[in-house]
């Protein structure tokens, strides 16, 4: 009775322990992922304003070329460049009188 008594025991403690020991190492390597990304934080920032930089200046040139393009189509050209108004003339295909 007593080797059941301590079989049970031990079968207690090895699924106690494996919990434990699976929640430990859980926690380990949670801790050492969290100091992985607190020290890359920095970096990554540096970066995402970067890009926003680049992403801020295209927006900002597009926008200067669409303005002067604007402007210039408003302003018309220096000189005129329109031909000769078309007149009015008979058609030779129809004669009045005959």
């Amino acid at each position: 009775m007593e080797q059941a008594v301590i079989a049970a025991l031990l079968l207690v403690g090895l699924v106690i322990g494996a919990g434990v020991g699976a929640a430990y190492a859980r926690a380990q390597r949670g801790w050492k992922d969290y100091q992985t990304v607190r020290t890359s934080v920095p970096g990554a920032r540096r970066n995402a304003w970067a890009a926003i930089r680049a992403v801020a200046v295209k927006a900002a040139v597009i926008a200067l070329l669409l303005v002067g393009a604007a402007a210039y189509a408003a302003s018309g050209s220096d000189e005129e460049r329109a031909g000769p108004a078309p007149t009015a003339t008979p058609s030779p295909s129809h004669r009045p009188g005959r």
